[in-house]
């Protein structure tokens, strides 16, 4: 099962990219069309609607592979002074306070579509349903609060990570 949920986000973490290159790419279309208005052209149509749901959409994909390969940002100023007993009682600690977080994310993320649905609220520009905007991120930030279990689960012996993940390793 870990191979799976490991090989899923990294998978998802391309896709982020994917995601992140198209709207590089569009932004810069409405910037150029922007720019290039006095020969008739203008800005791509609710580019700021896109790029807002793109973006959430990308940080979901990228933030399951961030957490497996313990990659999110820490101040290890005294870290490397702790007793092994303490390192590993902080690391329990962080991951299950990280995992309570993203479940509450995911559960309002969960409400909130509901209720845009429900009132059927639209973006200014596309007129697009807002709910749209949650709906295609739900599945990703559900891959997440897996990821932030499994990694949980590593930390207190319920689980182990894969030994051949490729560059990198699977060791931290």
């Amino acid at each position: 099962m870990s191979r799976l949920i490991y090989d899923l986000s990294r998978v998802l973490t391309w896709f982020g990219g994917a995601v992140l290159t198209l709207i590089a790419l569009l932004s810069v279309t409405s910037i150029a069309g922007r720019a290039l208005s006095g020969f008739g052209l203008g800005p791509v149509p609710g580019d700021f609607e896109l790029v807002e749901a793109g973006t959430a959409l990308a940080v979901f994909c990228f933030l399951p592979w961030a957490h497996l390969k313990r990659g999110h940002a820490s101040v290890d100023l005294l870290w490397p002074y702790f007793p092994a007993p303490m390192k590993r009682a902080l690391e329990i600690l962080s991951d299950t306070l990280m995992l309570v977080c993203w479940l509450l994310l995911v559960w309002r993320m969960g409400v909130s579509m509901m209720d845009y649905r429900a009132n059927a609220e639209v973006t200014f520009i596309l007129q697009m349903p807002v709910w749209w905007g949650y709906a295609a991120s739900f599945p990703f930030a559900v891959v997440g609060c897996i990821v932030y279990l499994l990694r949980l689960a590593e930390d207190v012996g319920l689980a182990t990570a894969p030994m051949d993940l490729g560059a990198g390793g699977g060791q931290h």
